[in-house]
């Protein structure tokens, strides 16, 4: 099998080689990627391919059919929403993701913007830069709130851990209730209900038909005055617009590391100049440790359907 990469997993080529060499000991061959490539240079490897290995980029239509032996894709990523799955159920390709890897530092991302908001973490930085001091200044603590997170996967329910660690109640909605986080007291409510006992809002679901704009102007409307919207899941399923609005009115606070396209954002967006609000730009599951752990996800996802064994499957 003819294995290509077209993204760079962002960690260094010695990772890449460890993992490629058993695949290679077994015949296939294998293209690493360690930069950024262009399109073009993406359709010129693509051709001959049998796999892909690819991170979050937004994969074309066109690189797919230049590579008509294509059989599977291994995603460097928890979503799959860059993606043409469509194409992809029409050809047989197998598409697989790296379930899991992120969990822990998707989860304390959101965290660190629950304490950056309440704390005003930025806001006191830059004072203490320009030879300020706390006056005039107000901030709030963690614990004691009521965190309403909105789906309950594995880096929800880490959330909800993490939460309650520092002393939270804690409410959730999700297609299914999970036994063991209730084991634990979270509560499961009505996205009706969460949103308008929450002090925070967590979100953490895929983006799909269901959940793309699911937090509308009329859900933001329902938050409790000085509530705070956290969103590490994807912007798309947030109106943004009225998100906007929302925070420029005083009504809410965020913490976003996702928006409606991937950084860098154009000047234009209404969000980078929103008032009470900490932006990253998807950050999330970048970190060392969550970049090693996804190398070795897509590597044996490919070793998994070598084997006839196809894990972590999408398509």
């Amino acid at each position: 099998m003819k294995i290509v990469m077209l993204e760079s997993l962002n960690v260094p080529e010695e990772v890449l080689r460890n993992h490629a060499a058993p695949l290679e000991r077994a015949g296939h061959e294998v293209i690493l990627c360690t930069q950024k490539l262009s399109e073009e240079e993406k359709l010129s490897r693509a051709a001959g391919a049998e796999a892909f290995i690819i991170a979050n980029g937004k994969l074309s239509p066109e690189l797919i059919q230049a590579a008509p032996e294509l059989k599977l894709i291994s995603v460097g990523f928890t979503g799959v929403d860059h993606v043409p799955l469509e194409l992809c159920r029409e050809r047989g390709i197998r598409v697989c993701n790296a379930q899991g890897y992120a969990t822990e530092a998707t989860a304390e991302l959101a965290l660190g913007l629950m304490l950056s908001c309440l704390r005003q973490i930025p806001a006191l930085e830059a004072r203490a830069r320009s030879g300020g001091t706390i006056a005039g200044m107000s901030s709030g603590e963690l614990r004691g709130r009521t965190v309403g997170i909105v789906g309950t996967g594995a880096i929800g329910s880490r959330v909800a851990e993490l939460v309650t660690a520092f002393g939270c109640s804690v409410l959730a909605f999700s297609r299914h209730a999970d036994p063991a986080l209730e084991a634990r007291g979270v509560r499961y409510v009505s996205m009706e209900e969460l949103f308008s006992r929450s002090d925070i809002v967590s979100l953490h679901v895929p983006l799909n038909s269901m959940t793309r704009g699911m937090i509308s102007r009329e859900r933001l409307a329902s938050m409790k005055p000085g509530a705070i919207l956290i969103n590490c899941s994807r912007g798309p399923v947030v109106d943004s617009r009225a998100l906007a609005e929302a925070l420029n009115e005083g009504r809410i606070a965020a913490g976003l590391d996702v928006f409606d396209m991937e950084p860098p954002l154009p000047a234009e967006e209404p969000l980078l100049t929103a008032k009470n609000t900490v932006l990253t730009p998807h950050a999330g599951y970048y970190t060392r440790e969550a970049m090693a752990v996804r190398a070795e996800i897509v590597f044996e996802n490919v070793a998994a359907f070598l084997r006839g064994e196809p894990q972590n499957v999408k398509v």
